[in-house]
């Protein structure tokens, strides 16, 4: 078998953090985040960027300003040379992040166009609301509906912009083809309710730990063309320019958490490569019969 990469996904606030840990260290693994938030310097609460390392080496993360551009197709780029070093130094890669299509045009290899920013078609596209651009992105592409926050314009336009470039959706890269055999795709499963519960309690905690403050000395620097269109820093940026209360602000980034689960669990649940797992017990036996 070609050298193992392990993938561990899951819907967010699933525990796919700290689980990857406790596998890594087991398995001589180093970490590669999959995830499209927390390569962005300086969004570290909003994005619930790790923060334990525990001597496993992490990777992918705080790589380029809010500014910049980051995208599926240098996410891979990048991605295929840090496997290849890990291997070379003997580890396992363990790819973990909430970022599903990300991590599924690395593992099945999409034909990603690599289409440049085109300024003068995103800005005739920045023209338009966030639903006209989602309505336009679903006639060229229905799939996007479950990878692109409708709420996100920038990733909207993004999607818009690689579709009316190449002339093929944005999500048509994906091949039909099989999982690798030295890939294993592992998700964390938990009960809906209690995920919803563990979004609302993990967005109150980042409000805590002053998530808050995080935005505003962002917001110094960037404005919402950047990543601050995330979700919660874009709710919080309306607080902050007096358009919402903080309430409906927090109430918003939680309500847009769950929705993004939803997505994520859509996904996922149409991949039939995906192995389901409860615990880290489960997750280590799996890991044990594959590496056998």
């Amino acid at each position: 078998m070609q050298k193992p990469i392990i993938v561990l996904t899951g819907p967010t606030a699933s525990g796919k953090t700290s689980l990857s840990l406790d596998l890594a260290k087991e398995f001589s693994g180093e970490i590669i985040c999959a995830d499209s938030m927390t390569v962005y310097k300086g969004m570290n609460i909003g994005t619930d960027k790790p923060t334990k390392f525990n001597d496993i080496p992490h990777h992918m993360l705080d790589i380029i300003n809010p500014d910049e551009e980051f995208n599926v197709a240098i996410f891979k780029d990048l991605v295929e040379k840090l496997i290849k070093e890990i291997h070379e130094r003997g580890n396992i890669p363990f790819l973990v992040g909430g970022s599903t299509m990300y991590i599924d045009a690395l593992v099945y290899n999409y034909n990603i166009p690599h289409a440049k920013p085109n300024n003068e078609l995103r800005e005739k596209l920045g023209k338009k609301s966030n639903e006209e651009l989602f309505k336009q992105l679903l006639e060229l592409d229905p799939d996007a509906e479950w990878t692109v926050d409708k709420n996100n314009k920038r990733r909207v336009v993004r999607a818009l912009e690689v579709c009316l470039q190449t002339g093929e959706p944005f999500t048509a890269q994906k091949k039909k083809q099989d999982l690798p055999k030295n890939v294993l795709y592992l998700a964390v499963q938990r009960d809906r309710e209690k995920l919803y519960e563990r979004i609302n309690s993990r967005v109150d905690e980042m409000m805590t730990e002053g998530f808050l403050d995080e935005v505003k000395k962002l917001h110094k620097k960037y404005d919402l063309n950047t990543a601050m269109q995330a979700t919660g820093y874009r709710q919080l940026v309306q607080f902050i320019d007096d358009e919402i209360s903080l309430e409906e602000a927090v109430e918003k980034t939680k309500q847009s958490h769950r929705n993004y689960a939803k997505r994520q669990l859509t996904w996922l649940n149409r991949n039939k490569d995906v192995i389901w797992i409860k615990n880290n017990k489960e997750a280590e036996n799996k890991l044990k019969e594959f590496l056998q």
